[in-house]
């Protein structure tokens, strides 16, 4: 039974038993099939006709013109055009790094298949970083900003959009941070603090049985929101939605309400089902994920890691091995610096 296994493990396609995640020649040649499927293409000139590979012929350092010491270097491609040299990382989110490219290969593995994401902690010990937790956080943002796409084609059919606050209780906050929350002797009710006011407001759009989109808004009105769904839903969509913000209409022609309060959650119009289950459902999968592995997530680094979330959610039915690798054909042109992010 366990040989059985073995060989079903295998055979899938992507599985971390690929050469890739074990070796960097490996790594490096499977990434340049998958960047240049038609050939090497110069990364400063875009030539292709006049690119030809540097084959290293040392195997020990050794001294340039300068007289400093370097170590041959393997991957290196030349341009016989504009004279310039690059590696298959140039421009890319793994370009001038010291990570070995099968650790980056094997970072975007786990990534996309943990269905709520898997913290910087974890990857610093899976990846044997020692005690770098800089390394692991800064290589998991950078994943990130590959699965961050372009503005997807806008949704039709049946579209539920909903809001949602990320953030923890003002009750297990520090005294000197809940400020008007507590409930204090001669303070007004009206002088407290929403429970959501310091949170960050997450806005879903998910066509249901298709794909989502979030982003962060730092405001929950009405004008805001349907600025978002102008964005990325058609007008003829049948759009489906609590009584919250979004009560007064949106720009669809259809609009379908779920009263809440009421303690509604599904109803039947017409043989269609009215419902935001879908989207909260989502939601579920975010807050696990932020509350259980993430912990904590930063103002400024919230879009990223929607972005992670809606690319595993937008590819859920696809195996491990085929997620990551279309994580993978994202990281072209998305350099992301440590300083200032």
């Amino acid at each position: 039974m366990r040989n059985k296994a073995t060989k079903s493990i295998k055979r899938e396609k992507g599985s971390l038993l690929d050469p890739q995640y074990r070796d960097e020649d490996a790594a490096r040649e499977w990434l340049e099939k998958l960047r240049w499927p038609e050939g090497a293409v110069c990364m400063h000139c875009g030539a292709m006709d006049r690119v030809y590979r540097i084959t290293p012929t040392k195997t020990e350092p050794y001294q340039d013109k300068s007289g400093r010491w370097r170590k041959p270097r393997k991957g290196l491609w030349k341009c016989g055009g504009c004279k310039k040299q690059f590696t298959v990382t140039v421009g890319t989110v793994f370009e001038d790094s010291h990570i070995p490219l099968h650790k980056w290969l094997l970072a975007a593995h786990l990534m996309c298949s943990a269905k709520k994401g898997i913290s910087a902690h974890q990857l610093m010990r899976n990846l044997d970083f020692g005690n770098s937790y800089k390394t692991a956080w800064f290589m998991a943002h950078r994943i990130r900003k590959a699965m961050t796409g372009e503005l997807p084609e806008k949704m039709n059919g049946i579209v539920e959009a909903d809001e949602t606050f990320i953030g923890g209780k003002a009750k297990n906050k520090h005294k000197h941070l809940r400020g008007t929350y507590a409930v204090k002797p001669g303070v007004r009710a009206q002088d407290r603090k929403a429970p959501t006011s310091e949170k960050l407001a997450v806005f879903s759009v998910l066509e249901r049985g298709g794909r989502v989109h979030s982003r962060h808004i730092e405001k929950v009105t009405g004008e805001n929101l349907k600025a978002v769904l102008s964005e990325v839903v058609e007008a003829d969509a049948h759009l489906m939605t609590d009584t919250g913000s979004l009560r007064g209409g949106a720009h669809t022609k259809h609009h379908s309400l779920v009263n809440h309060f009421a303690d509604e959650y599904v109803r039947y119009e017409e043989g269609v089902c009215v419902t935001t289950n879908s989207i909260e459902g989502y939601f579920s999968l975010l807050k696990r994920g932020i509350n259980g592995v993430y912990h904590h997530v930063g103002r400024k680094h919230l879009h990223r890691y929607l972005s992670e979330f809606d690319f595993r959610y937008n590819n859920r039915e696809t195996t491990d091995g085929e997620r990551a690798q279309k994580a993978l054909t994202g990281i072209e042109g998305k350099r992301l610096m440590y300083k200032g992010n």
